[in-house]
């Protein structure tokens, strides 16, 4: 796990490349890569790499980045992790390449000689990386298929810059701080801002699961290789499983991933909480031989004996299994120390993160570097509420789409009541307009903010443009686009998997946790785990998420089972409300809320979030 970051001026009127500007990049991503650093620039001054290193496979100076082929005229700049890249690397040693390294970078080498751009199909992991073509100037731009690792870039039309945070780009100097609207708009409504945008006009996402190639004309637009629906859809193909079969592939994927994820050859460790979806790693890990592995809990000094306590049904999941079990407990005064760092760190504005920063910094205090994390369980499993309301929401309200203008009226007379004091939430206005949808439905179930609540916080011109921009009930209908008929489950698998995983919690994992250079790993997100799972009708019918909890020998205890769910919750809101809170106009019953306005008051199109 590292940070990378590039520069390639693809125009021959372009300047070269800025050392210093490449420098300030790097220097921005310190924490990302603790163990190393290093850069490359071309001959002819027209590429330059640079690459934080957080050893983690290959603990040798032989798997220091950038690193370059043989003959040297492939360079490559990589985050993340190959989980099959030993079986790659047998492939290809039998087909002549040698090697001279153990590291799963110099695979993507060879595999990148061997197969071109087709590489990223026979990739299992978490990635985002560059690759310089010499021979044929093409500088190769790729991120994994669910987008656990980030890549951002910006081109000028004459040189296009990469890197693993969009803060480094700004933190060269060299790309505009212009706001963006659409990512503005996104954050607002989504509490993340939805890829591929970002809050500066300047940047982008690399797609998940899509490559860019660029070359003497600039960047050509991202191909995609993965699809979530797509994915989805051809499971959903598949003949339908009965339960006990059902639970046998339950358990398989989740054995296949977890063994997969272990590879490393520093010690792993397992973010455990008192839900099923950790204990289920903690216990695989145990069945497939892992000993003495630790286990960090996050605890609240707020919630010290209540509900949200979880600190004593993880002490007894972990003695079941073996582990240590570290157990890290926060209090407001720590937050309110943390605070200024936690929004320097956060590479965009979130509503989420904070519970991820503290667990990573617990275990950066125990000397960790990697640690698995059962995040990505609920949108396989069907763990969220939205499985059952955004389906019942679609059956029941979709006839009234049909009447003209009625979603609209409603929407506006129920929108003034509420200004007038009635005790009504603010996106029951919006309930027949949206609701009958799925887009409007799940727009509705996820949302912080509606659409038409946008000009009561931004400016009105700023809302226009970046609703027109993000057309968000359109960005939501596109991460259903399957090929084939989707089931219920299957649709809000995709709609969580595509923006609520992807754009927050994955997003989160990566800011907070490599800002204490933690590695975390997710095997619940993997592509071959989902392709081994059971459609999402078999997944319903056999009660995944409960039934996660048979798939370690031993399995969880009673008492986890249940454990009524509450999630891996903070008491930010309760911290927010003593302290005064970010506005008095929104009202306080809805945390997120609050801790949006107060992340966006923090100053992101200014100075404060570079």
């Amino acid at each position: 796990m590292c940070g990378i970051a590039g520069i390639f001026a693809y125009l021959d009127v372009a300047p070269d490349v800025d050392r210093g500007e490449l420098a300030r990049m790097n220097a921005r991503m310190a924490p990302r890569g603790p163990d190393g650093s290093g850069n490359w620039f071309s001959a002819d001054r027209r590429v330059g790499f640079t690459h934080r290193r957080l050893a983690i496979i290959d603990l040798s100076e032989r798997g220091a980045q950038p690193m370059h082929s043989s003959d040297g005229t492939l360079i490559i700049t990589f985050n993340g992790e190959i989980y099959n890249y030993r079986q790659l690397k047998a492939e290809l040693e039998a087909k002549g390449y040698c090697f001279r390294s153990d590291s799963d970078t110099e695979v993507l080498l060879h595999l990148y000689a061997d197969r071109g751009l087709s590489m990223v199909e026979a990739l299992r992991g978490m990635f985002a990386f560059a690759i310089w073509d010499s021979r044929a100037r093409k500088l190769l731009l790729a991120r994994d298929p669910l987008g656990i690792k980030p890549l951002y870039y910006a081109d000028d039309g004459w040189t296009i810059r990469f890197a693993s945070q969009a803060k480094a780009l700004l933190a060269g100097g060299a790309v505009p701080r212009d706001p963006d609207p659409a990512g503005i708009v996104g954050f607002h409504l989504f509490g993340s801002v939805p890829d591929p945008f970002t809050v500066w006009r300047s940047i982008r996402a690399v797609p998940a699961g899509s490559t860019i190639l660029v070359d003497a004309a600039g960047p050509e637009a991202p191909r995609a290789y993965y699809s979530v629906a797509h994915a989805l859809g051809r499971r959903s193909a598949a003949a339908g499983a009965g339960a006990e079969t059902g639970r046998r592939q339950l358990s398989a994927a989740v054995h296949d991933s977890v063994r997969h994820h272990l590879v490393a050859d520093v010690p792993v460790a397992v973010f455990l909480s008192a839900g099923l979806d950790s204990g289920a790693l903690l216990g695989t890990m145990a069945e497939l031989g892992a000993r003495d592995t630790l286990a960090v809990t996050l605890s609240f000094a707020e919630f010290k004996g209540d509900r949200h306590d979880e600190a004593p049904l993880a002490a007894e999941i972990a003695s079941r299994y073996g582990a240590r079990h570290l157990v890290r407990t926060v209090d407001r005064a720590e937050f309110e120390r943390d605070l200024p760092a936690i929004l320097d760190a956060m590479d965009m504005p979130t509503i989420d993160g904070i519970n991820t920063w503290f667990v990573a910094k617990a275990a950066h205090e125990a000397g960790i570097k990697v640690a698995l994390s059962g995040l990505g369980a609920d949108e396989c499993f069907g763990g969220y509420p939205s499985f059952t309301d955004v389906p019942r929401s679609v059956r029941l309200l979709r006839p009234f789409r049909f009447i003209p203008g009625l979603g609209g009226l409603a929407r506006r007379v129920l929108s003034s009541a509420i200004a007038r004091g009635v005790r009504l939430h603010p996106k029951s206005a919006g309930v027949l307009q949206y609701g009958g949808s799925w887009p409007g439905a799940y727009l509705l179930r996820r949302g912080v903010f509606m659409p038409w609540e946008l000009c009561g916080l931004l400016d009105p011109a700023l809302v226009a443009e970046g609703l027109r921009r993000l057309a968000p009930l359109s960005h939501i209908s596109a991460a259903l686009q399957a090929g084939r008929p989707l089931g219920e489950f299957d649709r809000v698998a995709a709609m969580e998997t595509s923006f609520y995983m992807r754009n927050q919690l994955l997003r989160d994992a990566d800011w907070a946790g490599m800002a204490h250079s933690i590695e975390i790993r997710v095997p619940y997100v993997d592509p071959y785990f989902l392709a081994a799972l059971p459609r999402g009708d078999v997944l319903a019918a056999i009660k995944a998420k409960e039934a996660v909890a048979d798939v370690p020998q031993p399995p969880l205890p009673q008492a986890s089972r249940n454990r009524s769910k509450t999630g891996f919750v903070t008491p930010v809101g309760r911290w927010m409300r003593d302290a005064g809170g970010a506005s008095g106009d929104v009202g306080f019953s809805n945390a997120s809320r609050a801790w949006a306005l107060r992340v966006w008051q923090a100053g992101w199109t200014g100075s404060a979030a570079a």
